[in-house]
Formats: C-alpha cells, structure tokens, sequence
C-alpha cells in the first residue's frame, strides 16, 4: 500500500497542527520524524524552505504548510464538520482567527519564548503583545465551550499547539493569569486522548531507518 509520506517533528506547533488534521479526519500516513539540527536530504529535496511540516503525496506533489495539510486531510474526510463546511461565516471568522495566530500572535510568542535574543525590549513586552490575542480567545470562550461554538472546530485545533508553547514560557504566570477559559479549553485539548496520541514518541527516521504507519491506527512500518 503506497501512502503519502510526513516529514514531522514532534514538539513544533505547526507539525502538531498537521498531525491533528490527519488523525482527526481518520487519514494514514508514513510518518518521519526528524529533528531540526539534521535535516534529511529528501526532505529538503522535496521542500527546500526546510521546515516542518513536510508531506509528500503519493503523486509526488509536495504540501508544506500546515493549514494546508489539516485543510487536505479533512477535504478527504471529516466526519466532525471541522472544517464548518454548513456554516460559511463561522469559516471566515475561524480563518480570520488562524491568520491572527500565525501572523500576529506567532511572531510576538517567538520573541517572547526567546527574550534573550531580543534585548532590545523586556520578556514581559513580548508578553503583553501576546496577551492581546490570548484576551481576544478568552472572550470567545466566554460564550461557548470551544472557540466557535460547544464544539471544537479547525480553528481550535490549528491554535492551540501555539497557546500551549506560549503557556509554557512561563507556567506560573500563566497559570496565575485572568484567562480562566483559555485556561480551561488548553487543559482539556491537552488531556484529550487526541492530543495523546499526535504526541506520541517516535524514533527519528535518520538514525533508526523506520517509518511509522501515523493516522487512524498507529504500527509499525
């Protein structure tokens, strides 16, 4: 059985966000997992930018960015509307809130994750610029359960890998913050048997040779 290929590493947000998409729409995989120190050559070959996510279709098309491998993956199947498919604004409003998170707040969560490499303002300058979109989550989830209604939908799965990283900056001030609901909404994405299983260990693919059958059952290759 032939199988599109993924190029992933286990704690980048945007890897997280692909490997969500393809378990959630009960799609299969060949996983590779790598580390960023050392690339593979055919990875850097099919996708020469050399970030993950990576995936390579069975044709050889070659997707790269991980919206648009969650967005592939539940094309083919999704069976819990992830994608709102019956609802046209809730889809602007969740593509409206993931180019937030991936143009706006991605950008201040690095500089905030790695102050010390930028000197020229404080840890918590790039902490407030963050809190920005963290306060626009806490209001949405002061209305419903999940960020556009009682159910999760793509937007929730595509953010909260980066909440989850800007939590971890610093756990006790986060933990301390006003944000109760995101609070609450990262914790439960968190404990999910979902989230459990994208995180799972995997040896890396340059080292053991393997590959990982990743997806709706998960074996060895």
């Amino acid at each position: 059985m032939t199988l599109p290929t993924l190029y992933s590493f286990r704690r980048c947000p945007y890897a997280m966000r692909a490997r969500l998409g393809i378990y959630l729409s009960g799609s299969q995989v060949l996983l590779r997992e790598i580390i960023l120190k050392h690339k593979p050559q055919p990875m850097l070959d099919a996708s020469p930018k050399g970030t993950v996510p990576v995936l390579i279709l069975e044709d050889g098309e070659v997707i790269d960015e991980s919206l648009d491998i969650m967005i592939w993956a539940l094309k083919h199947d999704d069976p819990d509307n992830l994608l709102l498919g019956d609802d046209p604004h809730k889809q602007e409003i969740a593509k409206a809130l993931i180019d937030a998170n991936d143009n706006e707040f991605k950008p201040w969560l690095d500089k905030y994750k790695y102050a010390d490499r930028h000197p020229e303002h404080p840890e918590e300058h790039y902490r407030e610029q963050g809190e920005q979109f963290i306060a626009q989550l806490e209001n949405l989830l002061t209305k419903h359960e999940q960020l556009l209604g009682p159910k999760p939908c793509i937007a929730d799965f595509a953010i909260f890998p980066f909440v989850r990283q800007f939590a971890h900056v610093n756990r006790a001030w986060f933990s301390a913050s006003p944000y109760s609901n995101v609070q609450r909404w990262l914790s439960e994405h968190l404990t999910s048997t979902t989230f459990t299983h994208i995180m799972k260990k995997y040896p890396t693919w340059l080292e053991s040779e393997e590959t990982f059958l990743f997806g709706k059952e998960t074996k060895r290759k």
